[in-house]
C-alpha cells in the first residue's frame, strides 16, 4: 500500500455510493474534571465542564464514511421520542434524507452517555431498546431495501443487537446484494453468526470472534480455528479479524491468511473504531482495492481512530500522512495522473511555471542528471513523465528496463530536481501531457521542435518546447555495452 495508491482512491472516493443500515443511538459525551472523592460514597465526583452529543451505532459508520468522502444513505428504525427526534435532526443538519429512517412509536431511541474526566470514561450510561423490530416496521425495512438496495456500491451493516438487523433484514440485503454483485460488509454481534450468511465479509474483533467460535484466541493456530469455525458456520469467503495491538488477520478460502501488523502508537480510546474499520473497509472495496489492501486500508484508519478520545472519525489526510510515514521522502513525489493532474492545476492557478519532460531513465546516470537539472532551472517545479515497463518493452525490446517501473521511479524522485514523478504506459506522452498542460517541454536536443510529442498541446495553452543538449558519451546503450565487454 503506497501513497500514491491512497491519494488516487480518495481522488475519487466521491463517486461511491454506501448505504449504511443498522442500530442507530445518540452518543452523549460529558467531559469534566474529577478531583475529589465524594461524601456519600467512595465514587469520584465529576465537574462537568462541556457536553457533546453525536451519532453513535450505525451513525458513527455514516460520519466516518463521510469524513472519507463518500456519499452515504442511512437505512434504520428509531422511536418517535426526543432522542429519536435529535438523531433526525442531526442528519437533517448534515443534508442527509431521512426517508429511509423509520419511526416506531413502540420503540426507545438508544442513548449512551459517557462521563469522561482526566482523558478517561469514568462511567458510562445506556438508555435503550432490544427488541426485534414489529412485523409492520420489519416490512417498510424489507420493502425499500429490495426497491432501492441495487442502486449502491457497497451495503454496510451495522449491528449493535438493538434489534433493526433481523434475520428478515439481513436476508432482504442479501437479496438485493447478490444479483447485483455489491459487496456487504458486517460488523457483526452476539454468538451466533448464522444469521449473516450470505454477506462478503465480517469484521468481529478478537473477543466477539471468540464468542462466536467458542476458541480462546491465544495465537496463530487457535485465530485460524476460529476463523475457520466462524466462516464455516455462517457460510462465508472472506473474514477480518482486529486483533487490538497485534494487528487484523484477514481469513479467505481461495487464500492464505493475511496478517497485517499494528503501527505503534498511543490508545486513548478503542469505542468508535470497528466503526472505522468498517468505512474504511467498505470504501477500499468499492473503490476497487484488492481486499487484502483494502484490509490494509483499514487497519491504517482504525489505528488512527484509537488514538483519539471519543468515537471519532478519520480523514483522508489522516490516512495518508500515516501511509507516507512508513516511507521514504521520496515516496511523496511519485503520483498517479488523475491525483498530479489536480496538484498541477492548482500550482498553475497559483502562478507556477510547470515543466514536463520523459522518458526510460533506465540505469540513471550522470547525463540523465544534468539534463533533469536544467530543465528543473526553466520553470519553478519539474514533472517527470515515466515509461512504464510495458511501454519500455515496446520502445526498446524484450531485454529492457533493466530497471523496474517503481525502482526507477523512486531513484528519479529522490532527485531533489524533481518535485513529481509519474508513470504511464502508452507508448508516447501525449495523453500524460493533455491532462497536465504543462507550460514548458522539455525533450533532448536530438529532436527538433516539431518533432516533440505535445508540442501542440503545450503550445495551445501559451507554453513552448525548450531543448536541452545531452551530455556526450553517456548513455544507458553504452552502459550496458561495457558491462557485456568487460564480464561477459
Amino acid at each position: 500500500m503506497d501513497r500514491k495508491t491512497i491519494e488516487s482512491l480518495f481522488n475519487r472516493v466521491g463517486e461511491i455510493r454506501c448505504l449504511v443500515i443498522g442500530d442507530l443511538m445518540l452518543d452523549e459525551y460529558l467531559w469534566g474534571r474529577a478531583e475529589r472523592i465524594s461524601p456519600e460514597a467512595p465514587v469520584q465526583v465529576v465537574d462537568i465542564l462541556r457536553e457533546e452529543l453525536r451519532l453513535g451505532g450505525a451513525g458513527n459508520v455514516v460520519n466516518n464514511l463521510v469524513c472519507l468522502g463518500a456519499g452515504v444513505t442511512v437505512c434504520s428504525v428509531v422511536g418517535e421520542d426526543d432522542n429519536g427526534g435529535a438523531l433526525l435532526e442531526a442528519f437533517t443538519r448534515q443534508g442527509f434524507a431521512t426517508g429511509a429512517i423509520f419511526r416506531d412509536p413502540a420503540r426507545r431511541t438508544s442513548r449512551k452517555t459517557r462521563v469522561v474526566a482526566a482523558h478517561q470514561q469514568i462511567v458510562r450510561i445506556d438508555r435503550e431498546s432490544r427488541e426485534p423490530l414489529s412485523c409492520a416496521i420489519e416490512r417498510q425495512v424489507c420493502d425499500w431495501i429490495a426497491a432501492n438496495a441495487g442502486g449502491f456500491g457497497v451495503i454496510l451493516l451495522s449491528d449493535y443487537l438493538k434489534g433493526v438487523l433481523t434475520p428478515q433484514v439481513i436476508e432482504a440485503v442479501v437479496a438485493a446484494a447478490r444479483p447485483a454483485g455489491i459487496p456487504v460488509l458486517v460488523d457483526p454481534k452476539g454468538n451466533d453468526y448464522r444469521r449473516y450468511c450470505g454477506v462478503t465479509i465480517l469484521t468481529p474483533n478478537r473477543k466477539e470472534a471468540e464468542t462466536a467460535s467458542g476458541v480462546a484466541i491465544n495465537d496463530l493456530d487457535s485465530l485460524a480455528r476460529a476463523a475457520d469455525t466462524i466462516m464455516t458456520n455462517a457460510g462465508l469467503e472472506h473474514l477480518l479479524i482486529t486483533r487490538s495491538e497485534e494487528g487484523m488477520s484477514l481469513f479467505s478460502r481461495t487464500a492464505d491468511p493475511v496478517h497485517i501488523p499494528t503501527v505503534a502508537r498511543e490508545v486513548f480510546d478503542v469505542s468508535g473504531a470497528g466503526d472505522t474499520v468498517l468505512a474504511s473497509l467498505a470504501i477500499g472495496m468499492a473503490a476497487g482495492l484488492q481486499l487484502s489492501e483494502a484490509a490494509v486500508l483499514a487497519n491504517i484508519a482504525g489505528g488512527i481512530a484509537v488514538g483519539k478520545l471519543g468515537t471519532s472519525t478519520v480523514t483522508p489526510a489522516e490516512i495518508i500522512n500515516a501511509v507516507a510515514l512508513t516511507h521514504s521522502d521520496s515516496d511523496s513525489k511519485i503520483k498517479n495522473r488523475d491525483v498530479l493532474a489536480a496538484l498541477i492545476a492548482a500550482e498553475r492557478a497559483r502562478g507556477k511555471k510547470v515543466v514536463f519532460t520523459n522518458g526510460c531513465f533506465d540505469l540513471l546516470h550522470a547525463g540523465h542528471v544534468k539534463y533533469l537539472q536544467k530543465a528543473r532551472s526553466l520553470g519553478d517545479l519539474l514533472v517527470l513523465g515515466l515509461n512504464s515497463d510495458a511501454s519500455v518493452r515496446r520502445l526498446k525490446g524484450e531485454k529492457r528496463p533493466l530497471i523496474g517501473e517503481e525502482e526507477r521511479a523512486h531513484i528519479l524522485a529522490a532527485l531533489d530536481c524533481i518535485d513529481y514523478v509519474v508513470l504511464f504506459d502508452e507508448d508516447t506522452p501525449l495523453e500524460l501531457i493533455t491532462a497536465l498542460q504543462p507550460q514548458i517541454l522539455v525533450k533532448g536536443g536530438d529532436y527538433t521542435p516539431e518533432g516533440v510529442v505535445g508540442r501542440e498541446v503545450v503550445e495551445a495553452c501559451g507554453g513552448h518546447v525548450e531543448l536541452v543538449t545531452f551530455v556526450d558519451g553517456k548513455s544507458t546503450t553504452g552502459i550496458i555495452e561495457r558491462i557485456l565487454e568487460r564480464y561477459a
